[in-house]
C-alpha cells in the first residue's frame, strides 16, 4: 500500500510539464513571433492530423471555442439550443452569448451523460420551438453516444457541436468502425479546452475541429475581430483596390463583428509539445483508472466508479465515483473536508446548470431527475498523469478510513 510518509497534497487534477515543454516555449520566446505566427499553424496541423478532422482552428480557450461555434452557425434570438444540464457553465452560456435560448436536457443518472434517449425527450417536449443545435457533452471523457445523437439530429435538421473539452484522445465504435472524438464524423464541429487540468495543457487555450470548409473560414474570421483580407470578398471595391485593380496592401474589412479569440504562439508551442505526448498521457490515464477500479471494489455498493459504456475507449479527464452518502453516514461536504484534511483534493463535476440563479430567473424551476440523482452522488477523485499507483492507494485508504470510523 502507499507510503504514509509522503503526504504531499493531491489535487483532483494537475498539469504535467516536462523539460521538452519548457524548451518548446523557450524557442518561441527567442523567435520573431509571440502571436499569430507559425507555432499556431503547426499546432492546428498537428491537431487536425491527430483527430482526423479536415480543419482545426485554435482559439483562446474552451469557452471561446463554444462561442465561436455558436457564432459560426449564426445562432441568435429566437433560436434554441439543447444542452445537458450536467456540464460546466460555458456550454450553456455560449448559446446565451449570441442571444439564443437554452433547452436543458436531462442526463443518465449513473453516467451524467445526455445520450440519444435524453436528447429525444428534450426534442419531443419542445416541438414548438425553433431548435437549431445541440451541444452534447463528453463528460469526463466518456462519449455521449455521438452516432445516436447525430442520427436524431439529422432527422430533426439541427446542428451538432460536441463539447469535447474533456475528451481529447477518446475513441468510440459505431457500425463496426472506430472513430476519434474531434474527427467530426458525427458532428458539425467539436470544441476542446487546454486548461491546465485538461488532458493536455496550454495554460489557456482551445480548439474547434470541423470538416466543413465554410464553417472553418467563418471560425478563423470570427476569432480575429471579423477582419477579412480576401480580395474576392470585398464589399467596398472603391476602397479596397487601386486603379490597377490590385488589392491595397493595407486594406481589410469587417463585414461582421468578431472577437479577439486568437491563441498566442507561446500557448500553441506548449500545446503542440503536449500533444506529442498524448499517447503517453492517455496510457497513464487508462492505467490509473484500472488501479482505482480494482482497489475501490471492496467499497461497493456505497462507493462505485462511474462506468464507461461498451464500445468506447475513453481517455478519462476525470475519475468520478458515485457515493451513497446517506449509507455512509456523512454528507458530501463532510467527506470532502475529511479527505482534504488528509491531503486529498476532490471536486464536484458539476452542479446542474439549470439550477444556477441566472437560469432559474430566465427559465424558472425545471425538474430533471436524472441530473439531480447524478449530482447528489458524484465526486471526482485525484487523477492526473503524474500520479503514482501509491497515490491512488492513499486516496482509497482514506476512504476506507471513513468506512472504518463508522463501523462499515
Amino acid at each position: 500500500m502507499s507510503d504514509q510518509s509522503d503526504l504531499s497534497f493531491l489535487p483532483y487534477g494537475r498539469h504535467s510539464i516536462g523539460s521538452d515543454d519548457i524548451e518548446a516555449v523557450s524557442r518561441v520566446l527567442r523567435s520573431d513571433f509571440l502571436t499569430t505566427g507559425p507555432a499556431v499553424v503547426d499546432f492546428e496541423n498537428q491537431f487536425s492530423n491527430l483527430t482526423g478532422a479536415e480543419h482545426a482552428i485554435a482559439c483562446a480557450n474552451g469557452t471561446a471555442a463554444l462561442h465561436l461555434a455558436a457564432l459560426a452557425l449564426k445562432l441568435g434570438p429566437g433560436d434554441h439550443v439543447v444542452v445537458p444540464t450536467i456540464t460546466f457553465l460555458a456550454t450553456a452560456n455560449a448559446a446565451r452569448y449570441v442571444g439564443a435560448e437554452v433547452i436543458f436536457a436531462d442526463v443518465d443518472a449513473d453516467t451524467g451523460l445526455m445520450g440519444a434517449k435524453e436528447l429525444s425527450a428534450a426534442l419531443n417536449t419542445n416541438r414548438n420551438k425553433n431548435i437549431r443545435a445541440v451541444f452534447p457533452v463528453h463528460l469526463a471523457g466518456r462519449p455521449a453516444d455521438p452516432a445516436g445523437i447525430a442520427a436524431i439530429s439529422r432527422d430533426a435538421g439541427i446542428a451538432v457541436v460536441e463539447d469535447a473539452c474533456h475528451a481529447l484522445g477518446t475513441r468510440y465504435q459505431s457500425t463496426g468502425d472506430c472513430f476519434s472524438i474531434g474527427g467530426c464524423h458525427h458532428a458539425d464541429m467539436a470544441t476542446f479546452s487546454f486548461h491546465p487540468v485538461k488532458t493536455i495543457a496550454c495554460g489557456e487555450g482551445g480548439m474547434i475541429t470541423t470538416n466543413d470548409k465554410f464553417l472553418a473560414e467563418r471560425l478563423k474570421t470570427l476569432r480575429s475581430h471579423g477582419m477579412i483580407r480576401n480580395e474576392n470578398s470585398m464589399s467596398s471595391p472603391e476602397r479596397a483596390f487601386d486603379q490597377g485593380g490590385s488589392l491595397n496592401p493595407w486594406y481589410y474589412e469587417m463585414q461582421e463583428i468578431g472577437f479577439n479569440y486568437r491563441l498566442s504562439d507561446i500557448h500553441a508551442a506548449l500545446g503542440a509539445s503536449q500533444l506529442r505526448k498524448l499517447d503517453t498521457f492517455a496510457q497513464r490515464h487508462r492505467s490509473l483508472a484500472k488501479v482505482y477500479d480494482e482497489i475501490l471494489a471492496p467499497l461497493a455498493p456505497i462507493v462505485v466508479p462511474v462506468r464507461n459504456a461498451q464500445d468506447t475507449d475513453p481517455v478519462n479527464h476525470l475519475y468520478q465515483v458515485l457515493i451513497d452518502f446517506p449509507a455512509l453516514g456523512m454528507t458530501r461536504a463532510e467527506v470532502m473536508c475529511a479527505l482534504r484534511n488528509a491531503g486529498i483534493g476532490t471536486q464536484v463535476h458539476y452542479i446542474p446548470v439549470h439550477t444556477q440563479p441566472y437560469y432559474r430567473e430566465v427559465y424558472g424551476d425545471i425538474k430533471l431527475p436524472g441530473a439531480e440523482a447524478f449530482y447528489q452522488r458524484c465526486l471526482s477523485l485525484p487523477y492526473y498523469p503524474d500520479m503514482r499507483d501509491a497515490d491512488a492507494e492513499r486516496v482509497v485508504e482514506a476512504l476506507h478510513g471513513l468506512f472504518y470510523e463508522r463501523g462499515l
